[in-house]
């Protein structure tokens, strides 16, 4: 069974680049997927580029985080779409959850750990 995996969803693919980076550097090998922009490389979201970003997280499963209204519309969506059991919606901030979530997973934490940590921290998740 692999490790939790992190997935980033932002209206902008820099965010995502800057969250994954920082991550990176701190946790090291963390599966981090990104979800960042629309298509175009524009400033939105897309279903499309979520959904990948969520098949390749791996057995271990994730927590997904988001920064805007739509971006959880989308990734909610892309949830369902999937039919994943162990992906998981988190309404932590993007940049701190991620960062809690990514630490956690790189100690072998599951992915219900993690969203344990998260609730204590930053309160319920979907």
């Amino acid at each position: 069974m692999s490790n939790a995996a992190i997935v980033l969803v932002s209206h902008s693919e820099k965010v995502t680049e800057g969250i994954q980076l920082l991550l990176e550097q701190v946790v090291g090998e963390v599966s981090i997927q990104t979800a960042g922009g629309n298509e175009d490389g524009g400033i939105g979201t897309s279903l499309e580029r979520i959904q990948d970003a969520i098949q390749n997280v791996g057995d271990g499963g994730a927590v997904v985080f988001y920064d805007l209204g739509s971006a959880k519309m989308n990734a909610e969506m892309a949830i369902e779409m999937l039919e994943l059991e162990n992906v998981h919606l988190s309404n932590a901030p993007i940049l701190e959850g991620a960062y809690l979530a990514a630490v956690e997973a790189s100690v072998g934490k599951s992915v219900e750990e993690i969203l344990g940590s998260l609730e204590k921290e930053f309160g319920k998740s979907e």
